[in-house]
């Protein structure tokens, strides 16, 4: 039992320690509305354990969340097998996800770039060809932030040093964001 015990208080004090991020979690809802308000697509990109998050929180924007509204453009740039694989392959596992956005991303979308660790390379150069065709980017990252703290536009970092805690908060923080635009579009 206290281990059990450890691992809620553990999650409990990280999940705490986000209130100082609030402000910037409110800040991507309003780019996240902004972006899909417009006609944008929103395009989520992770490794891990942040693929499935992307995963879960793309299908939350194209279904619902909680409430009846129309279907949102949104992307995970984690589940095409073949567009993966081929890339790889070709181009190297560095470039799976942005040879994806140079495919198919145009100024006025958004890319929410997920890694905990903020220095996945593969994350990174996604999130350096979408600045350079105009597309605005999100993180959420973990620990100090990593390098994609300083390469986003936007950066939500949980700091913990623990990989499980820090998905567990990108998760609640990816629901919040999806509570965000779903309340939006729901009055709208």
């Amino acid at each position: 039992m206290d281990e059990i015990l450890a691992h809620l208080e553990e999650h409990l004090g990280v999940v705490g320690a986000l209130e100082p991020q609030l402000p910037l979690v409110a800040e991507v809802g309003t780019h996240l509305i902004e972006c899909l308000a417009r006609g944008g697509r929103v395009f989520w990109v992770g490794n891990g354990g942040s693929a499935a998050d992307c995963q879960h929180l793309a299908s939350e924007l194209v279904g619902r969340f909680q409430r009846e509204r129309r279907g949102m453009a949104s992307l995970a740039l984690t589940t095409d097998t073949s567009a993966l694989t081929s890339i790889a392959n070709d181009y190297g596992f560095e470039r799976i996800f942005a040879r994806q956005v140079e495919a198919i991303g145009q100024p006025g979308d958004l890319l929410m770039a997920i890694s905990t660790s903020g220095g996945s390379p593969n994350v990174l150069q996604a999130v350096e060809v979408a600045r350079a065709l105009g597309l605005k980017t999100i993180g959420l990252s973990g620990r100090d932030g990593g390098q994609l703290k300083d390469m986003a536009d936007v950066c939500v970092v949980v700091a913990s040093e623990s990989t499980a805690r820090i998905q567990e908060a990108h998760i609640l923080i990816g629901h919040i964001l999806c509570d965000l635009v779903e309340r939006h579009f729901a009055r709208a």
